[in-house]
């Protein structure tokens, strides 16, 4: 009795009434303000069974209304539902909604692809309070939950261990940091694909990497566009493609995938089955980053484009924005103070407006990241980069998001191909005890370059150029009347 009375207690600080979240429901007379309420989406695909079993044990612990399956309804439909109902309650001057959407905290349970989707329909709500998102660990890599120090393993799915998890999230402290928009524009070819191809199936973080539609402000006439956004990374060449084979292995034999430890073995082997350990016999310099593009750099706000020399070694390119990658590596490390000195370069803050340029020469060169201050080469630091492919330069090259790798068809006609990628915005995330990213405005981060301020006179953007696709922006319905609310 008095353990269960003590559960009670405890949960009470997370619980959301159903009327809260449900629009048709009466509204109910609370005593209690919890002062962490969670909105949960969980992926029930993602870490084999762990993801289904997770869904379970959150809806046992919590109100059923509060915890979502991704795959069952795309969270922008239930966060836009919940956000409608908030304001329609604050209208009416409902105390409890106020409070309520004043403390919410988003926990997504999934891998990298599904945490990424979350924080896309986050920014494109465009919310005036937009809520800090907590990660849990279901997939392979785990790079956002281990970047903001939720861990890289699986977790447990008992009631034990989701309480704890939730006791973290209480605790967590609020981290801002950079979003980056990824834009793809191509001559339309006279045959011929040139729409992304996924591995069997569209990953999450391609739901948000579309062409873009007529009337958005990015679309020219005569030419394919494509838009997109992430967190983490961008990558190009040997790793996307050892992804791109991982993902399309998985679909195909799901059942050979619910062991992380066998995930990463599989990595591993693919690594090695396609020749990325003998990069220089299996992968000639011709097929080589340097060979197949030019790459320009922006290293500040409103500054001038710089081309990027590229070694022909360099096979792999990583545009990295936090300090995880590839389960937990950190492929920028922290210069000596020589480097930052001569070069400009500074320690990996996640909300200084700029990305880590990384390049790798083979899979032997990933290794070195295994050593204490291993690191790849540090090609830049940028606020927006550029790649322009060279005309039947290849067929097509590999590309990943945060995790998602897609194949890219290249037309060989005598347009040049562009992908250019520059800062967006900001997200709010939950940081807990062990977390990795630094923040340029935290009194115990290593000091840095001071962060510019974008100039008055930079190009103004779109409001579609603002957003990632992964979302309707926000709007208040025409019934609520917008002079009752805060």
């Amino acid at each position: 009795m008095a353990d269960s009375t003590s559960e009670y207690n405890f949960l009470k600080d997370f619980r959301i009434p159903d009327y809260i979240l449900v629009p048709e429901r009466e509204v109910e007379t609370v005593s209690y303000v919890p002062k962490c309420p969670v909105i949960v989406f969980i992926n029930s695909k993602s870490g084999g069974q762990l993801g289904g079993d997770l869904l379970v044990t959150y809806r046992s612990l919590l109100n059923e209304s509060q915890v979502f399956d991704v795959n069952q309804e795309a969270p922008d439909k239930s966060l836009n539902r919940i956000y409608v109902n908030l304001e329609k309650l604050k209208a009416s001057e409902d105390e409890l909604a106020s409070k309520i959407q004043e403390s919410l905290r988003i926990i997504v349970a999934g891998g990298d692809g599904t945490a990424g989707w979350l924080l896309g329909v986050v920014s494109d709500l465009k919310l005036s309070q937009p809520p800090p998102i907590a990660t849990v660990p279901l997939g392979t890599g785990n790079n956002l939950p281990f970047s903001f120090g939720w861990g890289k393993k699986n977790p447990g799915t008992d009631h034990q261990s989701v309480k704890s998890f939730l006791e973290k999230v209480k605790e967590a402290k609020e981290m801002k940091i950079d979003s980056w928009h990824i834009l793809m524009r191509m001559k339309a070819p006279k045959e011929g694909p040139c729409e992304p191809i996924a591995p069997l199936e569209l990953p999450h973080s391609l739901h948000a990497f579309h062409r873009v539609s007529e009337t958005d402000s990015l679309n020219m006439e005569g030419y394919d566009t494509f838009r997109g956004g992430f967190w983490n990374y961008f990558s190009m060449g040997m790793d996307a493609q050892v992804s791109y084979a991982f993902h399309t292995e998985r679909k195909l034999h799901p059942e050979k995938f619910k062991n992380q430890l066998v995930n990463q073995s599989t990595y591993a082997r693919l690594g090695c089955t396609q020749g990325w350990f003998a990069a220089s016999l299996f992968h000639p310099t011709s097929k080589s980053i340097a060979q197949m593009t030019k790459i320009s750099v922006m290293k500040k706000v409103g500054g001038h484009w710089e081309e990027l020399k590229l070694s022909n070694s360099i096979r792999s390119i990583v545009c990295l924005n936090l300090p995880s990658f590839s389960g937990g590596f950190n492929p920028w490390g922290t210069p000596n103070a020589r480097r930052r000195r001569d070069r400009g370069l500074t320690a990996p803050f996640v909300d200084d407006r700029l990305i880590e340029v990384v390049g790798f020469r083979d899979a032997w060169h990933g290794l070195v990241l295994l050593a204490p201050r291993g690191h790849g080469t540090r090609l830049a630091q940028a606020h927006r980069i550029r790649f322009e492919f060279h005309k039947g330069a290849a067929e097509h090259t590999y590309m990943r998001i945060d995790g998602e790798p897609w194949k890219q068809p290249l037309p060989d006609d005598d347009d040049t191909v562009v992908v250019e990628i520059s800062h967006l915005g900001q997200v709010k995330m939950l940081a807990a005890h062990d977390c990795k990213s630094k923040s340029c405005e935290d009194p115990s981060s290593p000091p840095a370059q001071e962060v510019e301020e974008p100039d008055s006179n930079e190009e103004e953007e779109g409001e579609e150029w603002k957003k990632f696709g992964a979302a309707d922006t926000f709007r208040i319905p025409d019934e609520v009347d917008i002079s009752h609310l805060s």
